[in-house]
């Protein structure tokens, strides 16, 4: 029961103020929303692509339909060769496709025809692109050796367009979903603000010396350890039920993972932060320098993490250092979810996060000495 008190207590200090409400609960809501919105959405995960149709028979615009079928792209038009080439090094565009002049004409008369694709770097969608764009040439070389005449040749496309034959689209799962690294970074970028949080009311208690009242008091200490923890925890609840529900269920955005493994996933990452919250605690003597987690904890591991950009990106040392905080193995087990796998593919990470949540919990609980109020008390 003292347990349950002193996590009430604990939930009613952090939630109970306007301040912690807004900090905690309403900010990682609206931060998630703003991270469906620019990386999760549809659209803003579709591929950008210029080109311009230089051809005026019938092939080039076969081509340009043709390609509009692809939804996981989005095809813009421009009006010149230079201006798909500009979009492309100014990175507007993904990859650039320009149809020749005399496409169609090259095509009846047998001659090789070459529809230029410009790219600045290969990526797994520029290359389906590619494969795509080339497929579709083949096909038209062999309508236009079909069909003697243009008129005949618009004939067969007319009748080809129809698509009487179509194959299904699957979602076999094999990559993850586009822009979940980002959607998932942010969250739990946001989520660590629990870490704050916890060390402002220790450093709290310990200034005012409650802390030490606590602990002299007829509670046994184990019970204040309990309570702490689970105090933190329902936080860490609570905003992870409250960020999920709203990305699922009101912005309607599919991660491609179970509800219950999302949430296992963001909990093991939970108790990383807390346990990193009492180890925090245990070494930072003045509450001044509690404002400085910020800039020396949570955002240089959420960089080194792989929060804002995928490590792939990194240099190789830095790396490997990824291999040492949480939000690696945390966004690393939320893609293989996405990409298809099961919990038993994601056993290694949340086997390293738990561990360093049991190591974070123990450190914190060893060098905290409740006894000392601090140099600022």
């Amino acid at each position: 029961m003292n347990s349950l008190h002193i996590a009430w207590l604990m939930i009613r200090r952090t939630l109970g103020r306007k301040r912690g409400f807004i900090t905690y609960l309403l900010l990682p809501c609206l931060v998630v929303t703003g991270a469906v919105a620019l990386f999760g959405s549809e659209q803003a995960s579709r591929a950008v692509i210029p080109y311009v149709n230089m051809d005026q028979g019938t092939a080039g615009s076969w081509m340009v339909q043709e390609l509009a079928r692809m939804k996981e792209y989005s095809f813009k038009p421009v009006n010149s060769e230079e201006e798909v080439k500009s979009d492309v090094v100014k990175q507007k565009g993904n990859m650039g496709i320009i149809i020749p002049a005399d496409y169609t004409q090259s095509l009846l008369q047998g001659k090789k025809t070459h529809i230029q694709l410009i790219e600045m770097r290969v990526s797994e969608s520029s290359y389906i692109l590619r494969a795509a764009v080339e497929g579709i040439d083949d096909g038209l070389k062999q309508s236009a050796y079909a069909a003697t005449t243009e008129e005949k040749f618009e004939q067969l496309l007319e009748e080809v367009g129809r698509h009487t034959l179509s194959g299904e689209a699957l979602n076999l799962q094999l990559y993850p979903k586009p822009g979940l690294n980002n959607v998932t970074g942010f969250t739990i970028m946001f989520m660590m603000g629990l870490l704050t949080s916890a060390v402002a009311v220790i450093m709290e208690d310990r200034k005012q010396r409650t802390m030490a009242r606590m602990y002299t008091a007829p509670v046994k200490s184990y019970e204040i350890a309990v309570g702490n923890f689970l105090g933190s925890l329902a936080i860490g609840i609570i905003q992870i039920m409250l960020v999920l529900g709203i990305s699922r269920w009101v912005l309607h955005y599919d991660a491609g993972i179970p509800f219950g493994t999302h949430f296992l996933i963001l909990g093991a990452f939970m108790l990383v932060s807390m346990g990193l919250a009492s180890t925090v605690s245990g070494l930072i003597r003045e509450t001044k320098n509690a404002s400085m987690l910020n800039s020396l904890i949570i955002v240089p591991t959420c960089m080194i993490g792989g929060c804002f950009w995928p490590l792939s990106i990194m240099p190789e040392y830095m790396q490997k250092l990824a291999n040492f905080v949480p939000q690696k193995w945390t966004i690393q087990a939320v893609e293989t979810i996405s990409a298809g796998g099961t919990l038993a593919d994601i056993a290694l990470p949340l086997l390293i996060l738990t561990a360093m949540a049991i190591i974070l919990l123990a450190v914190g609980s060893a060098i905290l000495r409740p006894d000392q109020p601090g140099m600022d008390a």
